[in-house]
């Protein structure tokens, strides 16, 4: 009795040692205790007493034998995104008017999705500011889909419109506008780069008005852009005229001559690439017209003959090693 009594009255510090120490040793034996999750329970390994039984099973309840299948039964949802106004944080009904099994809903079933999806809709975009970034991320998808462009970029270009509407960049300018400026920007800035005429293409504003604004968020977000290198346009261009690996290799080393020689400076870099490949294409006895590099390219075929005469120049103005 009396050592159960100075037990009680022993200092915080002291029980804190004492609940850890039980907590990791038998009470029994002292020995120690290991946790078979088959059968949920805590066992000593020394007298093999039970010292907690029919604990939680805090792991999934399937099974996975490599990375990608356990990576498909992962049930913690989609990442949170950029490219969705709510960053894919709300909850999404789908338009098909089927349950989980595939069975097709009865009429009064349908009447209810739809006013259930059309109070989501409300829900989601709460006000304007909402409605305008849910429509130029739409916009910004729209544009970058029909370029082919990866989803870093799409993910980068939603980052740069979402900052030009918080530095309040939108007064005076059109949504569609400033989306086709971020797609611009973030294809310049991932490497993977594509011309004004190709950005106008598939925008809904004229050229002009996409020069302008992007320059105008460049300038007032402090955004990074370095010039395009005419190289990053060569793997696009020869897997659109079908060539070679050695005439996309040779094309490269036409435009790093250039650049040795300064030719290249004041040169659109869409032309210059266009004209290497043409004449990369020439040297390695590869058929192409200067009309199918034209379409590609989507310039004309004056530029194309210019900067192929000045890269081919350049080249034979080398130094001999």
């Amino acid at each position: 009795m009396n050592e159960s009594i100075r037990t009680r009255q022993r200092t915080g510090e002291e029980e804190t040692e004492s609940t850890e120490s039980e907590s990791t040793a038998c009470p029994e034996c002292s020995g120690s205790l290991v946790v078979d999750d088959e059968h949920g329970e805590t066992v000593c390994t020394d007298c093999g007493l039970v010292v907690e039984s029919d604990e939680i099973d805090r792991g999934p309840e399937w099974r996975a034998f490599d990375s990608s299948e356990k990576d498909q039964k992962s049930r913690v949802g989609a990442p949170t995104t950029n490219m969705m106004h709510d960053k894919g944080l709300s909850t999404n009904i789908d338009w098909r008017n089927k349950d989980a099994y595939g069975n097709s809903l009865s009429g009064k079933q349908r009447q209810k999705m739809q006013r259930l999806r059309k109070w989501n809709e409300r829900f989601r975009t709460r006000d304007s500011k909402e409605r305008n970034l849910k429509q130029a991320l739409g916009e910004i998808d729209r544009m970058a889909s029909a370029l082919g462009l990866p989803e870093n970029v799409r993910e980068t270009a939603s980052v740069i419109y979402r900052r030009a509407l918080d530095e309040d960049l939108l007064p005076g300018r059109s949504i569609e506008g400033v989306s086709t400026a971020s797609v611009y920007a973030a294809a310049r800035q991932a490497g993977v780069p594509r011309s004004l005429d190709e950005i106008t293409d598939v925008s809904r504003v004229e050229k002009s008005e996409i020069a302008r604004t992007y320059r105008y968020v460049v300038r007032e977000l402090g955004l990074e852009v370095r010039p395009a290198d005419p190289e990053s346009y060569v793997p696009r261009f020869a897997s659109s005229l079908e060539l070679s690996d050695e005439a996309e290799h040779r094309a490269r080393q036409l435009l790093q001559n250039a650049k040795e020689q300064g030719v290249h400076s004041g040169k659109s870099p869409v032309g210059l690439a266009a004209a290497a490949v043409y004449a990369a294409a020439l040297l390695t006895n590869e058929k192409t017209t200067q009309a199918a590099v034209s379409e590609v390219a989507d310039i004309s075929e004056v530029t194309i003959r210019n900067r192929y005469h000045e890269l081919l120049e350049a080249e034979q103005d080398l130094p001999v090693a």
